[in-house]
């Protein structure tokens, strides 16, 4: 309208105009010419609103206390509009209004709270990055039912993903709620790609994890920080944040635990009872052995739609970022909780908790300063390093709780350390034992050993008749046969001073 007024006003306005904006805005050339006489005489550039009932903040709050049911909205209204005697719109119409006003996502969280709420909502996508180059990590419950010790409970699964190949690099299972210690040994599974562990992991730039206490705990900082890992803390109740993680895990919800036995999501018959009720449950070891073989076909077979065809160990292999690994004696090392105290080996093994740890390397040890580093809740076993040099010594069990095997290689232990001193002092007192020959005279003793004069005469003799210059002086160059000019010998009829260090009266100084 502004470009015709613009037209009107220098006279340049004619017909075609007009027909060629009513082509294009699919109206008649007479709503055109209406419109303009509005933009001319009222200078309304718009169509005119149509008056119609909107949905106010008040309105939207009383929606929000009936949990977005729009029916007993309207009978709020009709209550008080007969109150106050007041007009109040037909149901149909506060319909179309709550639609026309009230975003889809406000009315969802209305009815089902936020998480309904983020249904609706709009995602940025991360740049794809490289291989490790950004990891994230999560625990799922699983939603199967596995025989735990005779009796029925839901596992829990802890494993890192890395974001740019969908790789699963990593993962630990625990029958109770995961701690400090599944994610210890997730993350050693997926940094080490030594043997079974490979060929995925190494050392990534960066982890991700959503505000856990046990991501978040000093333990797993001090097992990242000691090889330069940040840990990226999100923030509480964001999903989307992580989505790669929570992706795999709506995969692995679907593709995998709805295909087992004891899946507790699946539909229910009349009166609420279970489709295969009375199956037998999968033991927790066959679990964990099918889920490492899950893992195993999503990373060579599986082709995420976010690959573009590709499954993830082929983007892996084609993405030629080095990858860093960790020396496998640091990573053993730093992924254990450490004491944090200097203790000493006594004759009883070493002391943690009120409690005494022995094992058979530990013969002949007491005295040493030791540290300890342990698994958490794994009390039965601990590994000890030198307090000193930080290296590792050993493993250590509960010296009430020692096997027979434990027993008798302890016994072993003990045996052979007393066998190599036996041997040593043995050897040291041959060695120190003065013999003497045999006599039938009575002629002062001789030392056995010992050199005769007919072999010492012998020896003097090898050496005068060998080159002693390579052996006296081994950086002694012989002169030519020519002196040059510049060197002059000494005079032979003065005598020289005796030198202490060198009585070669041969020998040429410069001049």
């Amino acid at each position: 309208m502004r470009r015709l007024l613009a037209l009107e006003s220098r006279g340049e306005l004619t017909a075609g105009h007009r027909r060629m904006v009513a082509d294009t805005l699919a109206v008649s050339e007479r709503t055109v010419r209406r419109w303009l006489v509005a933009a001319r005489e009222d200078g309304r550039l718009e169509r005119a609103e149509r008056c119609r009932f909107t949905v106010t903040p008040d309105v939207a709050r009383k929606l929000a206390f009936h949990r977005g049911s729009v029916a007993a909205l309207h009978r709020e209204l009709v209550a008080e509009g007969a109150a106050r005697g007041d007009a109040v719109p037909s149901l149909a119409t506060l319909y179309r209004a709550v639609e026309r006003d009230v975003s889809p996502g406000l009315r969802a969280g209305m009815r089902g709270g936020e998480a309904a709420r983020r249904d609706h909502d709009v995602f940025l996508e991360r740049p794809a990055g490289h291989r490790n180059d950004v990891w994230e990590t999560d625990h799922v419950q699983v939603k199967v039912e596995v025989d735990i010790d005779g009796a029925p409970g839901r596992p829990w699964v802890t494993w890192f993903i890395d974001c740019a190949t969908r790789v699963i690099c990593g993962f630990a299972v625990t029958a109770q709620v995961p701690s400090r210690e599944s994610v210890l040994v997730a993350l050693r599974d997926a940094v080490s790609r030594e043997g079974e562990h490979g060929p995925f992991g190494g050392l990534p730039g960066a982890v991700r994890v959503d505000r856990g206490r046990d991501f978040l705990s000093r333990t797993v900082g001090e097992a990242l920080g000691a090889f330069a890992v940040p840990v990226v803390d999100l923030p509480g109740y964001s999903p989307h944040l992580k989505g790669t993680v929570e992706a795999l895990n709506k995969a692995a919800k679907q593709m995998f635990f709805a295909q087992l036995p004891g899946y507790t999501a699946a539909p229910r018959l009349k009166g609420g009872r279970k489709p295969a009720a009375g199956q037998q449950l999968l033991p927790l070891e066959a679990f964990v052995e099918l889920l490492g073989q899950w893992v195993v076909w999503w990373n060579t077979e599986h082709r995420p739609r976010s690959l573009a065809g590709r499954t993830p160990a082929a983007a892996w292999e084609e993405d030629l970022t080095p990858v860093e690994d960790a020396e496998p004696g640091a990573l053993h090392m730093f992924t254990l909780e450490d004491d944090g105290r200097v203790r000493t080996l006594a004759n009883k093994g070493v002391r943690w908790r009120n409690r005494h740890y022995v094992d058979a390397w530990m013969t002949g040890q007491a005295g040493r300063k030791v540290r300890l580093r342990y698994m958490p809740h794994h009390e039965h076993e601990i590994e000890v390093y030198d307090a000193a040099t930080g290296r590792h010594l050993g493993s250590a069990y509960l010296s009430n709780r020692a096997s027979p095997e434990q027993i008798r290689e302890m016994k072993r232990a003990r045996a052979r350390e007393a066998d190599r001193l036996k041997r040593l002092l043995q050897a040291a007192e041959k060695d120190r034992a003065t013999r003497y020959a045999a006599a039938t005279r009575g002629t002062p003793a001789e030392v056995l050993g010992t050199v005769t004069e007919l072999q010492a005469e012998a020896y003097l003799r090898a050496v005068a008749a060998a080159d002693l210059t390579e052996v006296a002086l081994p950086g002694y160059l012989p002169l030519p046969a020519q002196l040059p000019a510049s060197w002059t010998a000494p005079d032979t009829n003065k005598p020289a001073a005796p030198c202490p260090e060198d009585d070669d009266e041969s020998t040429l100084t410069p001049r």
